[in-house]
């Protein structure tokens, strides 16, 4: 997949922060003048709002997690907001868990879009670039000056009424500016970034099968400092966005406007092309196991839903003492794209 130079740095040798998308595929977002480092262990770093959790994987295992409170006020809504005080935080953190450096970088917030286009079968890389440009000016509701842009073809078939073929395409669109702070609080801390990726893909990444029995695609909620949503076929994200209602951990519950967003964001999916119908919901995150929830969601959503194993199939017994897995599932996620 072609990559997008930005910043002084594109012309000179570097180590490259990447946007993964899914199956091995990455988006590059820029090339940053990193030192080589001779630790070859990469963490998988959610920056939740309201904790840090780093996960390190090994043969497809996790080796180790941990985790720690985040103070308020340093990550609002999923971006940086005191990136003095994250940088801090995280220095203290890494230094006191003995972790690697190198960091695997997760993003969920307002200033990413991830959009689901159709095309006529273009081979040529640079061609089907500029194709995917043009209609992402009016797919995606941001300037694309100010946006970081790349794509993944996830299908290819016939077009409608057994025409022409066509290429079904998942753009994602980051803003510029958010991730230049992720990384310069990160940098800041001492840390080395290797990779950003969305959170969704990361969340999809352990716990989406290969394939359903029905089927169909799943919906994934999950529900921490940000309530996450992902709409995956087999093991391909299709959609996702942040949903906009608040969720504790702690105290209220809010399902019947969570069950809402659900619905409006179904409904937005299932208006894009060639797209898989939704059989079933699947939470995660520290709110998903409050007790009742799935049962009335499934009831508000008309889905099928069920409580993630936190860590999917990935083995929980090396945990540190004390962890929440459903803290972990998006840093393990993200601890498994740095080997794809």
């Amino acid at each position: 997949m072609a990559g997008l130079p930005f910043g002084a740095g594109a012309n000179r040798s570097s180590d490259r922060v990447a946007l993964s998308i899914g199956d091995g595929a990455s988006l590059l977002i820029m090339a940053l003048p990193f030192r080589n480092s001779t630790n070859n262990g990469v963490v998988g770093l959610d920056i939740d709002g309201q904790f840090l959790a780093a996960v390190q994987t090994a043969d497809g295992t996790i080796a180790r997690g941990i985790s720690t409170e985040l103070p308020p006020g340093v990550v609002s809504e999923g971006e940086v907001t005191d990136s003095e005080a994250l940088a801090t935080t995280l220095k203290q953190f890494f230094a006191d868990a003995g972790l690697p450096r190198k960091v695997r970088l997760g993003v969920a917030n307002q200033q990413i879009v991830v959009r689901q286009i159709t095309l006529p079968l273009i081979e040529n890389a640079a061609e089907r670039d500029v194709a995917v440009r043009f209609q992402s000016a009016e797919a995606i509701a941001m300037p694309l000056d100010e946006a970081i842009l790349d794509h993944h073809v996830v299908g290819e078939g016939p077009g409608p009424d057994g025409g022409a073929a066509v290429q079904t395409i998942v753009v994602v669109a980051a803003r510029r500016s958010m991730i230049e702070g992720l990384v310069e609080a990160v940098r800041s801390a001492g840390l080395k970034p290797e990779g950003i990726d969305l959170d969704a893909f990361a969340l999809v990444r352990v716990l989406a099968r290969e394939s359903e029995p029905d089927g169909m695609a799943r919906v994934f909620c999950h529900l921490g400092a940000v309530t996450n949503l992902a709409i995956a076929f087999d093991r391909r994200c299709l959609f996702t966005r942040p949903l906009s209602t608040a969720w504790a951990t702690q105290g209220e519950r809010r399902a019947s406007g969570l069950a809402d967003e659900i619905r409006i964001s179904l409904d937005y999916y299932m208006s894009q092309p060639a797209v898989e119908p939704a059989g079933g919901l699947v939470l995660s995150g520290p709110g998903s196991d409050a007790d009742g929830l799935a049962e009335e969601l499934s009831g508000l959503v008309g889905l099928p839903t069920v409580v993630a194993d936190p860590l999917g199939a990935l083995d929980t017994a090396l945990l540190a003492d004390g962890e929440d897995p459903h803290r972990h599932t998006v840093a393990a996620g993200l601890a498994l794209g740095a080997a794809a």
